[in-house]
């Protein structure tokens, strides 16, 4: 048969049958190395899950219906189960975090990406058009404030310098709560502890308890009261999600009411600090004050290399009210959650007065030399932070670029917030995450127990670039605070009052536990 075909067909025919697999073997290879150069692209990196965004106003409508702003992103969390998420707020991505190895990755291996914080309507008002160090943006204004807050105001050498002062305060917090107890009162915990705080502030800044004629027994007055409810108000607003912060032109009309509110706030801390500072510059000016007795001498005698005020008056006036903000608010509200789960739970308030009394005995009263080894007490203050922080979110970060974080997108300009409820009581890092349990903390390597977390399962002090330089001022208030109050009282629900409510100032019944000559100061 195949003799019958001419060569020539023959001939063709072979070759055909040669170019078809020479065709199929070329195809075969080009698919191949296809999908390897495919496979070899690099991936464009997705945004972290969220809700579909609407044109122009992004998911504020969402937010705005909802009663509360945070308890909707930690919703919206749930939703999507992820513990990193993207919500668009007008043009802004916002991206909360809740797990403590991406909050990681931000605040240390990214952390000069983020280093940045975003403007606000509350921060450009509180820090006086950004003079300031813990709310402003990065640059060389945050560079500069920075290194005088952490050198020249919160130092070893000025912690040391001004322990008495602190200890004024604590002694008159013991005689305060004392005359209470004489006067067959309950306590208002809330009103003793952020005064406390507020009474040292004042005293490390102005050298005075009070701004008015003060109260006999310690407590404060009406000029005080309105002092730490104002500050109250402004970090009220730093944490709080503003429409105007993500639709700028929204700022002309105060739909939302916050900048009326901020504006009123300042007033009254103005009221109070401005004059105070006025009257200390000129002092120092006309050379009738040259001795350095409080912080605010400190802030006003700083020179630069030419020998000139390295501050300006309204540098120190906005620095002066951000540390009120940043020195009443975690050491008040850790010892005000403390007493309410130790009344809740009588063991821990046992376990813990038992700490003092061997420590520290009941013929003298608690100093701050006993804080490192008070292990106990300082377990239960940090259980407070990682339980009941003072707020649901850190102030937001701001991204400076557009960054890779947790294998997801984060893009320039975006808000980073890291969730302090969301890391405190993640379930994949702690057990019973709602259970108030100090011995979690407790170590038995014989090491101090710090309130700082760098590993972020929890937040207190933060960590980078941005964390807050008053670890040591922050750590003493706090545990002063609780160690006073719980070795010279004894505590207890009064019998009329069937639940403690955590939305209501704690009232209690405290009846001294020490000799009568350690109140009275």
């Amino acid at each position: 048969m195949m003799s019958c075909i001419p060569s020539f067909l023959l001939l063709l025919l072979q070759y055909f049958w040669l170019l078809l697999f020479v065709m199929s073997f070329a195809f075969i290879i080009i698919k191949s190395l296809g999908y390897h150069i495919m496979n070899m692209k690099p991936k464009i990196p997705k945004l972290p899950p969220g809700p579909k965004p609407w044109p122009i106003v992004g998911n504020l409508p969402e937010m705005l219906a909802s009663k509360s702003p945070t308890e909707w992103i930690h919703k919206t969390m749930e939703q999507f189960n992820t513990e990193i998420a993207c919500i668009r707020l007008g043009n802004v991505h916002v991206i909360p975090v809740n797990c403590p190895t991406i909050a990681c990755e931000f605040l240390k291996k990214h952390d000069a990406d983020f280093a940045s914080r975003p403007k606000s309507m509350a921060t450009d008002i509180i820090t006086n058009g950004y003079l300031t160090s813990a709310l402003v943006p990065s640059g060389q204004q945050w560079k500069k404030m920075k290194k005088i807050v952490a050198k020249d105001l919160l130092s070893p050498f000025r912690h040391q310098w001004l322990q008495d002062k602190r200890n004024e305060e604590a002694d008159n917090l013991m005689f305060h709560v004392y005359s209470k107890c004489n006067n067959g009162e309950l306590v208002n915990v809330r009103i003793a502890t952020q005064h406390y705080c507020g009474n040292i502030f004042r005293k490390l800044f102005f050298n005075t308890r009070y701004f008015g004629k003060g109260m006999t027994d310690g407590g404060p007055g009406v000029e005080e009261i309105e002092h730490v409810e104002a500050a109250f108000e402004l970090l009220n607003h730093v944490y709080a999600f503003s429409a105007s912060d993500y639709i700028p032109w929204l700022r002309l009309f105060d739909f939302d009411g916050h900048k009326g509110k901020v504006k009123n706030a300042m007033k009254i801390m103005n009221k109070y600090h401005d004059s105070l500072i006025e009257e200390r510059i000129k002092q120092w000016n006309d050379g009738s004050k040259n001795v350095e007795e409080d912080l605010l001498d400190v802030l006003v005698s700083l020179k630069d290399v030419n020998n000139n005020p390295l501050l300006t008056m309204k540098e120190i006036k906005a620095q002066t009210i951000e540390l009120m903000m940043a020195m009443i608010d975690n050491p008040s509200n850790a010892v005000q959650c403390t007493l309410a789960e130790m009344i809740t739970e009588p063991q821990l308030l046992q376990k813990a007065m038992e700490e003092l009394d061997n420590i520290v005995g009941k013929d003298r009263l608690v100093q701050e030399s006993d804080i490192p080894k008070l292990k106990f007490l300082n377990a239960c203050a940090r259980e407070a932070f990682r339980l009941h922080p003072i707020s649901a979110f850190n102030p937001a970060h701001l991204s400076t670029n557009d960054t890779i974080v947790g294998n997801f997108l984060i893009p320039k300009g975006s808000h980073v917030l890291l969730g302090r409820t969301g890391l405190g009581r993640n379930p994949k890092v702690w057990t019973e995450p709602y259970k108030f349990k100090p011995e979690r903390h407790l170590k038995n390597d014989g090491h101090d127990i710090s309130l700082s977390e760098p590993n972020l399962r929890f937040i207190s002090f933060s960590t980078g670039r941005r964390g807050c330089p008053g670890v040591k001022l922050g750590t003493t208030m706090t545990i002063f605070l609780l160690a006073r109050l719980l070795h010279g009282f004894t505590w207890n629900i009064h019998p009329n009052i069937s639940k403690i409510n955590p939305d209501e100032p704690l009232m209690l019944v405290a009846k001294p536990r020490l000799k009568k000559d350690l109140y009275n100061f």
